[in-house]
């Protein structure tokens, strides 16, 4: 099973006083796809995010990252290990330029993170890397520019350039399209889809556009649960998915 899924959870349950969050959900995403989680507002999307990047601890069930039980791992070794949450732990630096972001993250798995007192030469090795990555994330005229002084969706291009100079083997996205204009979104699916031609992507997305163009599949989450599961052709034609995201009465 190893093999096919890259991440998988079993009976998956989070229960806070007086509720229970997420029940038994059973989840299992394939290596080298872009899997969507979906659902309304409440449906528990962002809780089991947090379960899979260890921001909170399951009440129970199971997470198995490669075939190993990563239940109980803390989360810098989850993204040591190669699964990493994007615009939450990539940090971006807004006093510091689009390149010298980059080439901080670069340092990460050196181990020489933060060493802004060594010699300037001793970081040549990381410029064609660097140059690359932000070649990458479409902002090679905003290289020199201050971080903070981006437009909000080249930020969040950077913010993904930072999560891959991590070489990650998963990235998970939470709500890449969020507070983002036509244009900007336009860019940003088309940069999910080319990072993740050799990498696995699970994504929480609210734009269901995006979601029907960008994946192979998609899990409906409702109270809790996984409601449905398949590609998207299926699931929007599905009345339960139908009815829970318009009501009764809506078609």
């Amino acid at each position: 099973m190893a093999g096919e899924y890259i991440l998988e959870t079993r009976d998956l349950t989070k229960e806070f006083i007086g509720f229970v969050a997420v029940r038994k959900v059973n989840l299992r995403v394939r290596r080298h796809s872009i899997h969507a989680l979906i659902g309304p507002n409440g449906a528990g999307k962002t809780t089991v995010f947090n379960l899979l990047t260890k921001f909170l601890r399951p009440t129970g069930g199971q997470i198995l990252y490669n075939g190993q039980d990563i239940t109980h791992t803390k989360p810098a070794a989850i993204a040591r290990s190669g699964m990493v949450r994007s615009f939450q732990i990539s940090a971006v630096f807004p006093h510091l330029s689009v390149r010298e972001n980059v080439r901080i993250a670069l340092q990460r798995p050196l181990g020489t993170s933060f060493h802004f007192w060594k010699p300037e030469r001793s970081l040549e090795a990381l410029h064609a890397r660097a140059e690359e990555l932000i070649e990458d994330v479409g902002l090679t005229q905003y290289r020199t520019a201050v971080a903070g002084e981006l437009p909000y969706g080249r930020k969040r291009a950077l913010e993904i350039a930072t999560t891959l100079a991590l070489e990650p083997e998963m990235m998970l996205l939470d709500e890449p399209m969020a507070g983002m204009g036509q244009e900007d979104i336009g860019r940003i699916a088309d940069l999910i889809r080319r990072v993740a031609k050799n990498r696995t992507v699970l994504m929480v997305e609210h734009n269901m556009s995006v979601v029907a163009q960008l994946s192979d599949t998609i899990t409906v989450l409702q109270r809790g649960e996984i409601l449905a599961e398949g590609p998207y052709a299926d699931v929007s034609r599905n009345p339960a998915v139908v009815e829970a995201y318009m009501g009764t009465g809506h078609g």
